[in-house]
């Protein structure tokens, strides 16, 4: 069941907080879903364009696809919302470490300001190279002959997000993050895929004392958080950051 805000127990958060964060951060600015009714899984087949399979069959439909995600994510009418801005401004203000794990691979939370921040399945305005495993900043189109800024081989540059059947990146990192947490957060997800649907759990089983989901409406796994929230990041994030940072005198 939702809780409002000012009946959460805030005031006895005290300690680190981990926050994870979904497509439905992103597409309050904008940015297409993968899984939604009318999302991008609707209209490519990800086992063309997000496997390891798919690319080794049909590396420059691939490029194609990721090239259309960057321009998308680039273009003058995207930008971060009020719950990234918000997120970056407790990140900022608590006293603790604030770690924001992301399942997006785009780049709204570091444009809101946020700068502890992992990327657990990559980042769109990145490239690597298979060859020497460089990672590099990419804000323009890749193809089949793109050479890598590092070792100068063509033919060998990927992009740098996680596909279906790899593993996600920075997980032991944030294991150690979420046995520590007083707070755990998760923001604009379903929580339904693995390895991120088992960190509430995690969390838990860590002892986190106080879990809680923001989404706009109840998802399959509410019932495993102690509290929820329902309705539009852009609104409920800012709104419970500004809670968390007066019960510090922030």
């Amino acid at each position: 069941m939702s809780a409002a805000i000012e009946d959460l127990p805030l005031d006895r958060v005290d300690g680190p907080i981990v926050i994870l964060t979904g497509a439905g951060i992103s597409k309050e600015s904008g940015i297409d879903t993968f899984r939604d009714k009318g999302g991008i899984w609707s209209r490519h087949s990800l086992e063309e364009v997000a496997t390891p399979e798919g690319y080794a069959a049909d590396p420059e439909k691939v490029h194609d696809f990721y090239n259309q995600r960057r321009r998308d994510l680039l273009s003058a009418d995207i930008r971060p919302n009020p719950a990234h801005e918000a997120i970056a401004r407790l990140e900022a203000g608590w006293p603790h470490r604030v770690l924001t794990v992301t399942q997006n691979i785009d780049d709204l939370h570091e444009r809101g300001g946020a700068r502890q921040l992992l990327h657990m399945h990559g980042e769109l305005l990145k490239m690597r190279c298979e060859d020497c495993a460089g990672v590099h900043d990419w804000r323009e189109d890749a193809t089949v002959q793109s050479a890598c800024p590092a070792c100068g081989r063509t033919g060998r540059l990927r992009p740098h997000v996680v596909w279906f059947g790899e593993m996600p990146f920075f997980m032991e990192e944030i294991e150690r993050a979420l046995a520590e947490a007083a707070l755990f957060i998760a923001i604009g997800t379903s929580a339904t895929v693995y390895p991120a649907a088992g960190f509430v759990m995690a969390a838990r089983d860590y002892g986190c004392p106080l879990t809680l989901e923001m989404n706009l409406e109840e998802t399959d796994a509410s019932g495993v958080f102690r509290h929820a929230l329902e309705g539009p990041a852009g609104e409920t994030v800012p709104a419970l950051v500004k809670r968390l940072l007066s019960a510090r005198g922030g």
